[in-house]
């Protein structure tokens, strides 16, 4: 009996101790058991009919650094769409090669196509979104025919409204409004679907624009869930300089990326105002050049008379740049101020007023006295030549003279208590770089003089010279020139000056716009009166706000002389201000940086932009960790969610900066790292869709319209 209930309690405890470790290991086996999370390469597949709506996807990502491949369906070498193009397995995991994909419409390839069905497999599998870039709209993508009481047409000078899913969504960044362009009468610019959601469809509108005649809106964007995918599908044509375009670009890769993506798109903008303390000469109406400058013939006009500030003109520009949040950058020249204060008594308000005012700005160092400083200029001829040595050689303007320019206003400036980097300088007219077609190279003792001052960031002019580029030890920041001329203080020297560059010599313009490339002249002149606010104005914000929505952070520069007399700076200023401030919501700020800021963007820009597009950066995520790796010494450029940190050798750090409801910035690997990892914040894994699981196929449709107006058009002038 005693050896029977030995061997049945071991039996018990036998039982219940098998009870237990199954009970314990169950998760375990369970958690082995289940797929590991595929890899997901940081790649966007963007599968192009050569039509615009792909283009410009493809733009804002090469724009913003994020890597993407394009499949050109025109080209019949391409590659065929397949599982083995989409996907494969590395270390022993499942691995989706592209994060998003891009189509021109929702389906391409036609009926029946097996490069369809493998795309709709991908997706589902990998929960890979869809952009249909431009689409009809149509049951296919969970929307009723326009004819079914919405609208198709044009939609210039439409005002479409971000919805609030779209604004809780991807476009919250907006502050809710979209106007469509209409820059000609004579031009349909933009053409379009707006349209209900179809019953009973899993359709969610982003954007929406009124339909005539009826108090109702029509979905322009929207996502459309359905057999266990997701399609952005966006039902109007556009290219990438389109203001509507650019307004929802951010969005739209946002959406495709789930907010997970290498690369970077802020909105930028800076001025600089050359010229500060010196006076600039002044347009002569008669003669249609600019005496005491080089285009007109010596002696020509008589005694100049210069355009300079006044104190109540710093006054203004003090409390204007208050007023707007926005501060000005300085390019000064202390010799102007000493000249002045010769030729005046001894005192010089304007720079006491500006001194005084001198933490409300910039200051950049833009030499002493504004000599140029590249070839020696012979100005006995009209265009001006460069002066030649005795053996035929170009003359050029010595180290010295340079390295005396460069130093003295720095002097000037820290004597005046000036808030300078003293690495940044912007010389006279860009002199010392090269200029077509009378100098077609630097200045050899340019190089020499900016390292002998330590310079390191030199301003240069993006018409002529966009690439940055190496010039000594510095590195050049391409400037956009605004078309408001240095040698214009008033409303209708501008206008005049204008009417010379822009019109037909049939009309009494110059000519030149008949043969300079890149301008067109304008069909008539502008009226003397009201052609400033009516058409100047209007079409240079149009261009410099161009230049800000398209992640642009190169400056603007302008001149004192536009802040003088008439102020003809101001209106145009202030409309890409305002315009700027009635779109975007405040989490999306213009961003203001110094020029050695913005040189050191351009600069970390070059390098990543490099290495991505020669295949030397890997990144990719498994789950809610984010891998990067790219060659030493260059940076990488991300966006992702809020709350993401970078995991260190010991511990985590935060990543990047909030912008646009998103953190983005530069990060490299920590001490002993050779590669970047990021955690995303908990929840930040995409789901799949689980809708309908069925897996119809689509028709392509026939080929869409696309206006005469989505093909960059050069307005008149030049854009810079």
């Amino acid at each position: 009996m005693h050896l029977r209930s030995r061997t049945a309690r071991w039996a018990v405890i036998s039982t219940l101790s098998a009870a237990l470790a199954t009970t314990l290991l169950a998760p375990a086996h369970a958690a082995a058991a289940a797929p590991a999370p595929p890899r997901v390469d940081l790649r966007v597949l963007v599968v192009s009919d050569g039509g615009p709506a792909t283009a410009a996807i493809a733009a804002e990502l090469d724009g913003a650094g994020t890597p993407y491949t394009v499949l050109d369906l025109t080209r019949q070498d391409r590659p065929v769409i397949n599982g083995g193009y989409l996907a494969d397995t590395v270390d022993g995991r499942q691995r989706a090669k592209f994060q998003a994909v891009v189509l021109p419409n929702d389906n391409p390839f036609g009926a029946g196509s097996a490069e369809m069905g493998a795309l709709v497999a991908y997706e589902k599998t990998f929960a890979v979104p869809q952009v249909d870039a431009y689409t009809y709209a149509r049951p296919e993508v969970g929307l009723d025919h326009p004819a079914n009481g919405g609208y198709s047409g044009s939609l210039d000078g439409v005002r479409a409204e971000v919805t609030p899913a779209g604004a809780a969504g991807p476009f919250g960044y907006l502050d809710g409004g979209i106007p469509f362009e209409d820059n000609s009468p004579s031009v349909s610019e933009s053409y379009g679907y707006a349209a209900k959601p179809l019953p009973g469809a899993d359709f969610t509108s982003y954007v929406e624009a009124p339909l005539p005649g009826t108090g109702q809106r029509g979905s322009l964007v929207g996502e459309y869930r359905h057999d266990g995918r997701r399609e952005l599908v966006v039902g109007f044509v556009y290219n990438q300089y389109q203001q509507q375009f650019r307004l929802l670009a951010r969005g739209i890769v946002d959406w495709m990326t789930q907010g997970v993506r290498l690369g970077a798109s802020r909105n930028y903008f800076a001025v600089h105002v050359d010229d500060v303390f010196a006076a600039d000469d002044r347009w002569d109406t008669e003669l249609n050049c600019t005496p005491g400058d080089v285009d007109c013939a010596p002696g020509q006009g008589g005694e100049p008379d210069p355009i300079r500030m006044t104190a109540d003109d710093a006054r203004y520009a003090a409390e204007w740049s208050a007023a707007k949040g926005f501060t000005l950058d300085m390019a000064y020249n202390g010799g102007g101020s000493e000249l002045y204060k010769e030729e005046h008594g001894g005192t010089d308000p304007l720079a006491q007023r500006l001194t005084a005012d001198k933490n409300a700005y910039r200051w950049i160092n833009h030499t002493y006295n504004h000599p140029f400083l590249g070839c020696v200029q012979d100005v006995s001829v009209v265009p001006w030549v460069c002066a030649r040595n005795p053996d035929g050689s170009t003359r050029y303007v010595s180290r010295s003279e340079i390295s005396t320019q460069i130093r003295e206003n720095r002097a000037w400036g820290q004597r005046a208590g000036l808030p300078l980097a003293t690495g940044e300088l912007v010389t006279g007219e860009h002199s010392g770089l090269k200029v077509l077609p009378q100098q077609p190279d630097d200045n050899p003792n340019l190089g020499p003089a900016l390292a002998d001052n330590a310079v390191t960031w030199l301003g240069s002019d993006n018409s002529r010279d966009r690439a940055q580029r190496k010039v000594g030890p510095a590195l050049t920041v391409p400037r956009y020139p605004m078309n408001i001329f240095y040698n214009a203080g008033r409303t209708t020297e501008q206008i005049d000056e204008y009417n010379w560059i822009y019109t037909r010599a049939s009309d009494g313009g110059s000519g030149v716009c008949e043969s300079a490339a890149g301008t067109t002249c304008l069909p008539e002149p502008l009226d003397t009166v009201t052609g400033y606010a009516d058409h100047i104005v209007p079409l240079e914000a149009r261009i410099a706000l161009g230049h800000v929505l398209a992640n642009d952070p190169r400056p603007h520069f302008i001149h004192q002389s536009n802040l003088a007399e008439d102020r003809i700076a101001y209106p145009v200023l202030d409309r890409v201000i305002d315009e700027y401030a009635g779109l975007y919501a405040a989490d999306t700020p213009l961003v203001n940086l110094r020029q050695q800021q913005i040189g050191a963007e351009l600069r970390d820009r070059s390098a990543w932009n490099t290495a991505v597009k020669a295949g030397q950066v890997t990144a990719y995520r498994i789950g809610d960790t984010v891998t990067v790796r790219a060659p030493g010494g260059v940076r990488a450029s991300a966006t992702l969610p809020a709350g993401t940190r970078q995991n260190m050798l010991l511990g985590t750090e935060s990543f990047g900066s909030p912008y646009a409801g998103s953190l983005s910035g530069w990060v490299s690997p920590g001490l002993l790292q050779d590669r970047v990892t990021l955690t995303l914040p908990a929840g930040a894994t995409a789901q799949a869709a689980t809708a309908d699981r069925a897996d119809p196929v689509r028709g392509g449709g026939p080929r869409l319209p696309v206006p005469a107006g989505v093909r960059q058009r050069v307005p008149y002038g030049v854009t810079g």
